[in-house]
């Protein structure tokens, strides 16, 4: 799933494109997505100015003077900008058409999403996708006493609650595993066992390893390209951990383990991430 570095990256790519022109039209060639995408979305922007290309989380958020489209790139989506004309690949779900760009939503799983909210609805932070949603990582509030007060009612597993996104947005599943490596914190451990200092690491390894990741353009495993159409090379430079189950630990080359949690694969180093 594209994490906070890949549609940070995706955002960067296009808001030179689209901020401050006008969508000539939307054409949606596949509306069965994750939430079917409203029919009425077509009249409702096209003829539209873009005056914002903005992100919350793993959201991407393209404002315009009367609402804000919502775009969500799933397990397996990405959005890129192609040349007027260019031939539609298979997953090409959605377009955003302008004079002389194009943008394209492609997603082969359909877990994606592309919905509106209305400025009379009130504002777009508001609305249920993004009510309950972390600080930013970036954020200058954001740091290990922030941590701290969040995980003293949360038992969970570290990791669980990291992915959670209530404690802080867009550390997916590759970069919790790396994170908490750097942090030298085990994932099974109880979040509100974590020492300040502890938080205080994982605060700063948080940072680093998604600051890492939008220098490297993010990553790709499977399907992600920015919106250039170029792949992330976080993964192949950086990791540590996710995905190298079974090779020497990059510090003290004890053999990486995996597991499972909640459904999703955990890595890490059973020496250097102890309890």
């Amino acid at each position: 799933m594209p994490e906070l570095p890949e549609v940070e990256t995706t955002r960067r790519g296009i808001d030179a494109i689209i901020t401050g022109q006008t969508l000539s039209r939307l054409v949606v060639h596949e509306s069965r997505m994750r939430w079917p995408i409203p029919p009425e979305l077509p009249s409702l922007i096209g003829g539209r100015t873009v005056l914002e290309c903005a992100r919350r989380g793993k959201y991407l958020l393209l404002r315009f003077e009367h609402g804000t489209q919502i775009v969500h790139l799933g397990m397996s989506g990405s959005l890129r900008s192609v040349s007027p004309g260019e031939f539609l690949r298979k997953h090409d779900h959605v377009e955003w058409i302008f004079d002389g760009a194009v943008l394209r939503l492609h997603d082969p799983r359909r877990f994606g999403a592309v919905l509106w909210h209305n400025a009379t609805d009130g504002p777009i932070e508001a609305h249920p996708l993004l009510a309950r949603l972390g600080i930013e990582p970036f954020d200058p509030r954001f740091d290990g006493a922030w941590l701290h007060r969040h995980f003293q009612n949360h038992s969970a597993a570290i990791k669980q609650v990291l992915l959670a996104g209530m404690a802080v947005v867009g550390v997916g599943n590759i970069y919790a595993s790396e994170s908490l490596f750097r942090a030298r914190i085990n994932p099974k451990t109880p979040a509100n066992k974590l020492s300040l200092a502890r938080c205080e690491r994982l605060a700063d390894m948080v940072r680093a390893t998604l600051a890492d990741a939008l220098t490297s353009g993010g990553s790709t495993l499977r399907d992600y390209v920015g919106a250039s159409g170029e792949p992330g090379a976080y993964f192949e430079i950086h990791a540590a951990v996710y995905e190298r189950e079974g090779l020497p630990c990059r510090v003290c080359a004890t053999p990486i383990r995996r597991f499972v949690q909640g459904q999703r694969a955990t890595y890490y180093c059973p020496k250097c991430q102890r309890n």
